[in-house]
């Protein structure tokens, strides 16, 4: 589908607010969150062999974009992934039943208590659109004392983001959605407050009118 330069200037918008550009320094670990997007796996094991962590986990069951894609679970793959990558079997872990962000917390964490690994800086990897999202859900939800979070992503503009396995307009859709909830669920005490500047929901409540709800939680 060929969209118009109108809809892709919102939505550059909103893929942009997404970012947190943290500044990545060494961590005690690197998490990498499962999903559809092999290209996290990829930066999660690019960090590691970067020197940025001494241990790399890859978090995630088959969620609702995987469940009807993949016949393994998430992790399990990334993992796959980062050791044909390089990166040594013994210095990855792997929780492979979560389904959502916030049972990568809470599993991630039952799995460190379980190794008896402690941690007090954890570098987060996420898909470009979820960045934001993922570090109000950690902050919110870590079970254990505080930890510093820095969130990263692949390295990959809104333009060459899309790939065979998901459209430009699924992104927007899903963007949507992710925004949504990042206004959503403080309230409901999932997430952490995070500022949504005036232009960014404006472009959001365009994107709306134009058609992008498939990703769009109930409001009442």
């Amino acid at each position: 589908m060929l969209l118009d330069p109108e809809t892709l200037r919102l939505s550059q918008l909103i893929w942009d607010y997404h970012h947190v550009n943290h500044l990545l320094s060494p961590a005690d670990c690197i998490l990498a969150l499962g999903s559809h997007d092999t290209r996290v796996a990829e930066r999660a094991a690019e960090l590691f062999l970067e020197g940025f962590a001494p241990l790399l986990i890859f978090s995630g069951g088959l969620g609702r974009l995987t469940d009807d894609l993949w016949d393994e679970p998430e992790a399990d793959k990334f993992a796959r992934i980062a050791r044909d990558l390089g990166v040594p079997a013994d210095k990855i872990l792997t929780e492979n039943r979560s389904t959502n962000t916030g049972e990568n917390i809470a599993l991630t964490y039952a799995l460190l208590q379980q190794h008896q690994i402690p941690v007090k800086r954890l570098i987060l990897v996420q898909k470009p659109y979820m960045e934001r999202r993922t570090f109000a859900t950690f902050m919110k939800q870590w079970p254990g004392e505080p930890v510093e979070i820095s969130v990263t992503s692949p390295q990959i503009s809104f333009a060459d983001y899309p790939n065979h396995e998901i459209s430009q307009e699924m992104v927007i859709n899903i963007m949507l959605g992710d925004l949504q909830r990042i206004r959503l669920y403080p309230p409901k005490g999932f997430q952490i407050y995070q500022d949504i500047p005036e232009e960014v929901w404006s472009a959001y409540e365009q994107l709306v009118r134009k058609g992008f709800t498939s990703h769009l939680m109930p409001e009442n």
